[in-house]
């Protein structure tokens, strides 16, 4: 089977997992990655150094997290493109100023100086026509009642901790983003639609869809 999905994708294609904190982005990545050939590329989190510090005080860290998250993953892209390989990506680099680094200037954690620097930075670097676009971008997107006990089902305490509130106004920021998201394709897919632990063939579908898109792209 992995092999003819994977003759449905080119060789070399970026593809990019949106949607909100504990939606399942890392799972979806990695089954797709393995059933068409194409190599992981996944947020780094491990290692960083603002981010526990950062769930103890947002105005202290926000700003400081925001451009740590931009830094690494312009370096990722910049590693995804010189390589002769296609990527799965497990967060676009886009949700960090739209979703989060917005978010926190406006709940008042960045202040408006730190937040134009960092929107100028960030469009300086992205927003130009030498960016390598994702060639589709895969938003995930579910209830807040199932986004919040799959954050608690991993357990990771600083997440755990955090109010229902922050996660909730961020689905609502998410649901916002994806509506006037227009830097590359994008393929909506309910959590309901796939259970990759019980029904693995129920990847089958998004495949299709995915293939066809990239498909689509190299012949216009």
């Amino acid at each position: 089977m992995h092999n003819e999905a994977a003759r449905l994708f080119p060789k070399k294609a970026l593809i990019s997992i949106a949607g909100p904190v504990g939606i399942g982005k890392t799972t979806f990545a990695e089954a797709l990655a393995s059933r068409v050939g194409y190599e992981l590329s996944f947020e780094k989190v491990t290692g960083n150094p603002y981010l526990d510090a950062f769930y103890q005080d947002f105005k202290r860290w926000a700003f400081h997290l925001q451009i740590y998250f931009l830094a690494e993953r312009f370096k990722e892209h910049k590693r995804m493109h010189v390589s002769p390989h296609g990527f799965v990506q497990d967060r676009s680099i886009y949700e960090d100023t739209d979703i989060f680094a917005r978010m926190h200037y406006e709940e008042g954690n960045m202040t408006e100086t730190d937040y134009h620097t960092y929107k100028s930075l960030f469009e300086a670097m992205v927003l130009t026509p030498y960016f390598n676009k994702p060639d589709v971008l895969i938003y995930l997107y579910g209830s807040l009642d199932k986004i919040i006990q799959r954050i608690h089902d991993r357990g990771r305490e600083m997440e755990k901790q955090t109010p229902v509130s922050y996660w909730e106004k961020m689905v609502e920021r998410y649901d916002e983003w994806i509506a006037n998201f227009n830097q590359c394709p994008v393929i909506k897919v309910h959590i309901d639609d796939y259970d990759l632990k019980n029904e693995p063939q129920s990847l089958e579908p998004i495949l299709s869809d995915i293939a066809s898109v990239l498909k689509t792209k190299q012949t216009v």
